[in-house]
């Protein structure tokens, strides 16, 4: 993986441990969709910020936000980065 895709690696993996802490969620809502939006963003960011050729089957789970797919295609080693 190059250093951009790690970096998105790495915020697909918060994105699923954000979602994952319900406690947080029952204990503050407002926080936890900030956070939760918050890398989104950076997600989005990162993933403009790819260089080409980005694969086109990682370029479709991340326009379709499929971010499940997107980090289980990155951890699999299939990047041709």
């Amino acid at each position: 993986m190059n250093s951009t895709e790690n970096a998105l690696a790495t915020a697909l993996r918060e994105r699923l441990r954000i979602i994952a802490d319900r406690a947080w969620y029952t204990r503050d809502s407002e926080g936890h969709l900030q956070a939760l939006q918050a890398v989104s963003e950076n997600i989005l960011a990162l993933a403009s910020e790819l260089p080409p050729p980005v694969d086109p089957q990682l370029a479709h789970f991340l326009q379709r936000c499929s971010y499940d797919k997107a980090l289980a295609f990155l951890e699999s080693g299939q990047s041709a980065h």
